[in-house]
């Protein structure tokens, strides 16, 4: 569960992408463009503001959101639906994503692709929550669906693969 309102103030349409912290081979708008595809893919209605940022800023996210003090790869926080001043339903932004690059970095040293293509593969995971995916609950459906973007979208390893394969050590 995520916070009622955007933690990114955007008024715009499309998506926003901010990076606090620099992934090498990875620009802001090689990354919004990035996240329409996969937006697109997914079939998620909605932009989707995206943060790139430190283990820092992402542990005290989970804190305040989550309850949990510890830092993590990638945060999804679906919109809900609020009135607007006029009245209408604000329903054009479906949610925040909040990536550690930091872990990121990491994880794709240790899979052997690049950070840039790391953040992708978070961000397509946080697409796939926005959607309203749940790997923790759905059998499987979220992987097998972030499976066949992650080909589509040209992509190493998924996250769920990632995590199943681990395990399975």
């Amino acid at each position: 569960m995520g916070p009622s309102h955007s933690f990114l103030d955007t008024r715009a349409e499309r998506n926003l992408v901010i990076t606090q912290k620099r992934v090498a081979a990875l620009s802001r708008a090689s990354l919004e463009r990035f996240v329409l595809r996969a937006r697109r893919a997914a079939g998620l209605r909605g932009t989707a503001n995206v943060l790139v940022t430190s283990s820092s800023a992402v542990r005290a996210l989970n804190h305040r959101f989550r309850g949990k003090d510890r830092a993590t790869d990638v945060l999804s926080f679906p919109s809900l639906p609020t009135a607007s001043l006029k009245g209408r339903r604000n329903s054009a932004l479906a949610g925040d994503i909040a990536i550690s690059a930091d872990i990121a970095a990491r994880n794709a040293a240790r899979l052997g692709h690049s950070a840039a293509d790391e953040v992708k593969i978070l961000a397509l995971h946080g697409i796939l929550h926005l959607a309203g995916f749940d790997h923790e609950r759905d059998n499987g459906q979220m992987a097998r669906k972030e499976a066949r973007l992650r080909q589509a979208l040209k992509l190493p390893l998924a996250l769920i693969e990632r995590t199943v394969a681990r395990r399975k050590r």
